[in-house]
């Protein structure tokens, strides 16, 4: 499955944004999809996850309350809703899927097999 992120841009702090991810050649049932950044010198890092069949979610803590992941069964799409944002969250975001991600790993770049290409999010002070 090949994955489309979208929805980056530039921002000023306190502003929001809203990313897409959506699946070509497959839909997300029975996938958890993720959503990963990566900002310059920095590791990749999980920022939320959402399993499609359940809707249950997961995510880091610094974007706990500011972000909001979730999922349009008719757009076969998953969002990323990023409010509140700071110039730390100024990153790289990608969406990440697979079908064998188990709860326990949610969290690891590694259980992700397929990814989309990155789009920029670029928050200013």
């Amino acid at each position: 499955v090949q994955l489309q992120a979208s929805g980056g841009g530039l921002v000023q702090a306190g502003g929001s944004l809203r990313l897409s991810c959506a699946p070509s050649g497959d839909t997300f049932r029975g996938y958890v999809v993720g959503w990963f950044r990566q900002a310059p010198g920095k590791e990749r890092e999980f920022v939320a996850g959402i399993r499609w069949n359940s809707g249950l979610t997961s995510y880091e803590d610094s974007v706990k309350g500011r972000f909001t992941i979730s999922k349009n069964n008719d757009k076969n799409t998953v969002y990323l809703q990023m409010n509140s944002l700071k110039p730390e969250d100024t990153a790289v975001y990608y969406c990440a899927a697979d079908r064998n991600v188990i709860l326990s790993s949610i969290r690891n770049t590694r259980a992700y097999d397929y990814w989309g290409q990155g789009t920029q999010v670029t928050v200013s002070s």
